[in-house]
This record gives C-alpha cells, structure tokens and sequence, in this order.
C-alpha cells in the first residue's frame, strides 16, 4: 500500500517534544483556515493602503488648492487694514457675504461635473469628459450672470439689511469690483473637477501654489507700499483668481490631457437642462451646508448677545471655516473615487472606497477635536488679543470641538452622493435637517427657552445631527447595482450617439 502523501506543513513532528504531527492532533483545514485569514487580513489592509493613497491623490491636491485659494482672500483683507478701518469693513462684508454665496453656489454646482466625468473616466469615454467640462462651463456662466445683480446692487441691499449708508456704499463699490473673481470661479471649479476625476492632480496644487505665491508678491507691492486703494486691492484678487484659471487652461489645451480634450465643441451646447437640473440641486446641497452655521453669527446677534459674544462666535464659525476645506477635499476624493468605481461596474470598489473615505475624514475630525480642545486660548490669540473674547471661546471650544468631529462625517455621505448622483435627494434633506429642524429647533432653545447663543448653537447640532442619520439610512438603502447600470448605461449610451 502506497503511504499518502501529506503536505509537508501538515506533517511536521516536533522531535524536541515528541508532540503528534499537527494534522492528526488539530486537523490540516484548522491551520489552512488559519493561514487563509492570514492571508486575507494582509490583503486587507494592503487594499485599503492601496485605497489610501488613490483618496489622498485627490484629496490632497484639492485641500490644499481650497486652502490655498482661500487664504488669497485672508491676504488680502488683512492688507486691506492698512487703508482705513472703512475699506477694511467694505472688503469683509463683501467677501464673506457676497463672494461666499457665490463660492458656495457654483462649487456646489461644479460637482455635478464630478458625477459625469468620473462615472465616464471609469467606463473608459475619455473623450465626454472634456465635452462635459465644456458643458459645466456654459451653464455655470449663465447661472453666475443670473448672480451679477447681486454685486451690482450690493449698496441698496446692503441698506435694507441694516447697514449704515457709508459701509453700505463702499461695499458696493468693492462688490463692483469683484465681478471678475466671481466670475473666475465658473472656470476654475469646471478645470479643476475636469482635472480631479482624471487624477490629474498635479497641476491643481501647482496652479494654487504659483497663484498663491504671485498674490503675495502683487498684494505686497501695490497695496503696501505703492497704495493702489480699495479698487487696486480688488484687482489685485481678480487678478490671482484669473491666473489659475489660465495656468489650468493652458495644461488642458496644449497638451496636458489628449485622451480627454479634443477641442472645442458645439456638443457642450447640448442637453445643457439635464446638466442645469443636476448642477443646481449640487449648488443647492452644497451652499446649504456652506452658510448653515454661519446664520449662528447672526442669531446670536439678534438674540441680544453680547459684543463680545457675537466676536468670539465669529472666531469660532471662521476657525471651523478653515478646516471645512479639509472634509470638503475629502468630499471630493469620494465623490470622484465612487464614481469612478460605478462608472467601471465595480460595486464593491465603490462601496470600498466610501469606507476608506469615511476613516480618513472621522480620523481627520477627531485630530482637529483634539486640537481645539487642547488650544482653544492659541487659536484665538490668531485673531484678537481681547481677554474677554478669549474666554469665551475657550467656553466655546467644547461646542465647537464638537461640531467640527459631527460635520467631518456629512461630506463622505455627500460624496457618495455626488459619485452616485442622487444630489437631488441630498439636497432635501440638507434642506430638512438643518433649515426645517436644525435652525427651529436653535431659536427655540436660544430665544424661547432664553439659553442664549448655547441654546441656539445646540439647535443647529441637533440639525446636524439629523442629517448625518438621514444620508447613513439613504447610503445604506443604496441599490449599488442598479446605480452601476445606470452610470455604465448613460456613458455607453452618449457614447454610441456621438459616434452614430
């Protein structure tokens, strides 16, 4: 009889003990299902390594290009302190209120161009992405004149709102001046989400940093030392704006995308209403969440608040400003991640990466909790020596550690959303959550119940709070097989129209 033959780790005596081999003792399948665990936990945290680092190629790039581009504004304003107290008070309020609704609108309109472009980079049409950027173009530049009258009218706005005549008619001029920034904005979010769902993300950082850096140099020039005035410190702004947008068009058109770009076409004049109706409900979704704590500032204001009290939730709203460009890039990695994934008919590659997606920004969201708890008297040192308003905001920090860590979970969900396309449904409920209950629920407990500025701050978590379950159940309740037919569908359908 011919002795059967066992695999070599099966059978292995121990001759130091005299233990019986490990497959009579234990059995062969034990140590092969131990060694297939194994395997697969290494698998595992090598796919989400891998998956790691596909998030951060995008996201990356595009935190640092909001930071970046932001802080073009921050420079600004500060050197326009050095005018007069006036100039300083016109430029503030138009570009934290006029230029924020603008930002917020089209950069929430221009993800749509992520929906279609990543869904299409995947099912391998390269040659819709540079028709869809061309289509995002047009409509965001027919939206962004509907939003002129706003600029132009700043000054009798303003008057209505409360404003004294001379800030009022100051900031109108400022606004005026403006127009060509706000209008920078179509182009430079239409390139870089154009750019992002290719994974061309190089030049977006390098666009940011020259224009970042050439800002610094112009600002410095001509409104320190030459006192160009109010006029010349907003064409110091629209000319870094336009800059970037012109380094972005000169990678694209020369050169830096042949498989996407292959000119100009009338196609980009073509189903421009389905494109308008996706674009506005992500304008919608994503303005909604830019200005929701904003109105904090102003509640607490009308609840009778102090003026000290008004400064330090102002320091808290602009300080949670700040680090929202970070979930927003994360926003943006997820969006493109997951619609890359469906558009290649993986399921569970896009379901992979919103998980990934979701690590990275609750990691992130605990490591600025932690910050803010540890140093909240240093972070408002930044802006104000007043002991006063320090107090409060270290009073504060806990709130505000606390809406930072809630609100890093929302933009993975609204990324899922933008990569699958359901930003109509995410923007009802960012509408419910935080206008319909959040908000309410803020001034009943600020004013009504007389818990103040608290009262209202908790209201709006509570609204965040609704949100975050609202996207959970819609996410989990996802039919991801059918969102893969339907991006592979309408990317192979285009496709065969264009080419018939």
């Amino acid at each position: 009889m011919v002795e059967e033959q066992k695999h070599p780790l099966l059978l292995h005596p121990n001759p130091n003990n005299g233990v019986a081999n490990v497959n009579e003792r234990y059995g062969g399948d034990i140590l092969l299902e131990n060694m297939s665990e194994t395997l697969s936990i290494f698998d595992r945290k090598r796919e989400t390594w891998d998956e790691l680092k596909k998030v951060w190629q995008i996201g990356g790039p595009s935190i640092f290009c909001r930071l970046a581009m932001f802080s073009l504004t921050i420079i600004t304003q500060s050197l326009a302190g050095h005018l007069s107290d006036l100039d300083l008070a016109a430029f503030s309020i138009a570009t934290t209120l006029l230029i924020a609704i603008s930002f917020g609108f089209l950069i929430g309109m221009s993800t749509a161009l992520e929906t279609l472009c990543g869904q299409a980079y995947g099912a391998r049409q390269h040659h819709m992405l540079g028709i869809y950027m061309q289509r995002s173009c047009v409509v965001l530049f027919l939206c962004a004149i509907l939003l002129l009258p706003m600029f132009i009218f700043a000054a009798p706005l303003l008057k209505i709102l409360g404003q004294s005549a001379e800030v009022a008619e100051r900031t109108g001029l400022v606004a005026r001046w403006l127009i060509p920034m706000h209008l920078s904005f179509v182009f430079q979010f239409s390139f870089q989400r154009f750019l992002q769902s290719q994974l061309k993300t190089a030049i977006i950082a390098w666009s940011s940093a020259v224009s970042l850096a050439v800002h610094a140099i112009i600002s410095w020039i001509f409104v320190y030392k030459l006192g160009v005035g109010i006029v010349g410190t907003a064409l110091t702004l629209d000319f870094s704006w336009w800059l970037s947008v012109f380094i972005f068009y000169g990678y694209v058109v020369y050169g830096g995308c042949p498989k996407t770009w292959n000119g100009f076409s009338w196609q980009a004049f073509t189903e421009l209403w389905d494109f308008f109706k996706l674009a506005l409900a992500s304008g919608v979704m994503v303005l909604l969440e830019n200005v929701y704590y904003r109105l904090l500032v102003i509640a607490s204001g009308d609840a009778g608040s102090s003026h000290a009290a008004v400064d330090a939730l102002s320091i808290c709203v602009t300080l949670f400003g700040w680090e929202s460009m970070v979930p927003l890039g994360i926003l943006a990695a997820t969006g493109v991640r997951v619609a890359i994934e469906l558009g290649a008919g993986n399921v569970g590659g896009a379901k992979f990466a919103a998980k990934v997606c979701m690590l990275t920004s609750s990691v992130i969201g605990l490591i600025f909790f932690a910050l803010v708890i540890a140093i909240p008297d240093k972070l408002a040192l930044i802006f104000t020596p007043n002991s006063s308003v320090i107090s409060i905001v270290r009073e504060l920090a806990v709130m505000l550690a606390s809406t930072i860590l809630l609100n890093s979970i929302p933009p993975v969900f609204l990324g899922i959303a933008v990569g699958s396309g359901w930003q109509v449904l995410a923007a009802y409920i960012n509408i419910g959550s935080y206008y319909l209950i959040g908000f309410p629920l803020g001034i009943f407990l600020g004013r009504v119940m007389n818990f103040g500025y608290m009262g209202i701050w908790v209201g709006m978590l509570g609204g965040s709070v609704t949100q975050i379950l609202l996207l959970a159940t819609v996410t989990n309740k996802i039919g991801w097989e059918k969102e893969v037919q339907k991006a592979r569908g309408k990317h192979f359908l285009t496709n065969k129209v264009v080419h018939d």
